[in-house]
């Protein structure tokens, strides 16, 4: 045996628990920069010292562009079946239970109507803390309700979108929710109503090939992830490099699938100037848009 071996770990005192609240600081993600969290929240948590948009939830964008007390929640019980009787790791009904009792949502994604400025709209988001916002069966109904309501009130609609994909643990049932909301979308806009899509961080997989890329106006938050698949995947697939910000709002923007980009701060009057334009008629580029899809 060598002599360090013999060496014991050295021993530190315990260091009485401070007494200092916790929650008071938060740390930027991108800057490093230390922010007083109430400071945060009056700026919608972007980060005042470098516009990095950290994550909140789907009810708070909600209240960003809605008016206050002005969002009527709808099919507020609907949640998943397991038509797959599906188990990985644990048993998917035991997930679903575990994720409403941990976040409170029912499902991964919440519509209902809403005024913008008193402009009536009905207002969709998906929720990435419930299964990283993935559209299963439920997902697919509520959009397809939101867009059928939207018809029946002749208002536009908000559709907020941050997802994973489809939701594995319903197969083929969860992939069927895109063909089944685009058809319910293509109703809605052929009576001339039109949809507004906010792309936040991120939007991948089967809702990014479907609904988040028909909208007539195309919005994104600074900086998010948007696409089918991740970077990784395609580089690894391609066996390229790909360019600098691949796949970010800004890069879509250069190439023309993003209309513009939007901070937190300027979303609610953004949103009400297009409801305004729509409520007049829907300008001469949307409707070419419309026209060639």
């Amino acid at each position: 045996m060598s002599w360090f071996d013999k060496l014991k770990a050295p021993k530190f005192k315990k260091t009485q628990k401070s007494n200092f609240p916790e929650g008071l600081w938060t740390k930027c993600e991108s800057c490093s920069e230390i922010i007083f969290h109430e400071d945060l929240l009056k700026h919608f948590m972007v980060c005042p010292q470098c516009g990095f948009h950290m994550k909140i939830s789907a009810r708070r964008r909600i209240e960003l562009v809605c008016d206050p007390g002005q969002f009527q929640e709808l099919d507020i019980q609907m949640q998943s079946k397991d038509p797959l009787e599906f188990k990985d790791v644990k048993k998917y009904k035991d997930r679903v239970k575990s994720l409403q009792k941990k976040g409170g949502e029912k499902e991964a994604f919440i519509y209902g109507l809403g005024k913008c400025k008193d402009l009536d709209l009905v207002i969709g988001s998906f929720v990435f803390e419930y299964m990283g916002g993935s559209m299963g069966s439920v997902v697919g109904e509520k959009m397809t309700r939101s867009f059928e309501l939207a018809l029946e009130k002749k208002v536009p609609v908000l559709l907020i979108t941050s997802s994973g994909g489809a939701r594995m643990q319903e197969g083929i049932v969860s992939l069927m929710q895109m063909a089944k909301s685009v058809a319910a979308l293509k109703k809605m806009k052929s009576s001339g109503l039109p949809l507004i899509v906010l792309l936040t961080d991120p939007t991948t997989g089967g809702v990014a090939a479907s609904v988040a890329m028909l909208g007539d106006v195309i919005l994104a938050e600074p900086n998010a992830l948007i696409g089918f698949a991740g970077p990784r995947v395609i580089e690894q697939t391609i066996k390229q490099t790909l360019p600098e910000g691949f796949q970010r709002s800004e890069f879509l923007l250069e190439h023309g699938i993003v209309d513009r980009i939007v901070t937190r701060m300027e979303l609610k009057d953004t949103v009400h100037y297009l409801l305004k334009s729509f409520v007049k008629g829907p300008s001469k580029a949307i409707q070419e848009k419309q026209n060639s899809r």
